[in-house]
């Protein structure tokens, strides 16, 4: 997660506006897709309901909540399997962009 947020932190609003390299979809909705599977993982082994995440405004906002969102994830303590498929989304996500 940490070479994700690496990544795109600096990124402007053009940057983040661009087609990812896979799919039809910006490299906001790549990231905040992202965004909301790991909270999805975070509610889960909280074993509470899953909320969305909000899509706010400004996509500068995304890695704060890519950090928040993980955060949330490993203080639930997650479970190696709920862990190694948050890698992987982000794996594939940092691949796509």
């Amino acid at each position: 997660m940490r070479l994700l947020v690496r990544q795109i932190v600096h990124w402007q609003q053009p940057r983040w506006s661009a087609i990812a390299t896979t799919g039809n979809v910006s490299r906001a909705d790549l990231v905040h897709r992202l965004v909301q599977e790991i909270a999805n993982l975070a509610a889960d082994a909280e074993g509470e309901p899953r909320r969305v995440v909000p899509r706010l405004d400004n996509d500068l906002a995304l890695p704060d909540q890519l950090r928040v969102v993980t955060a949330d994830l490993l203080a639930a303590d997650a479970g190696a399997e709920a862990l190694a498929r948050a890698a992987a989304e982000v794996t594939a996500t940092r691949n796509a962009l």
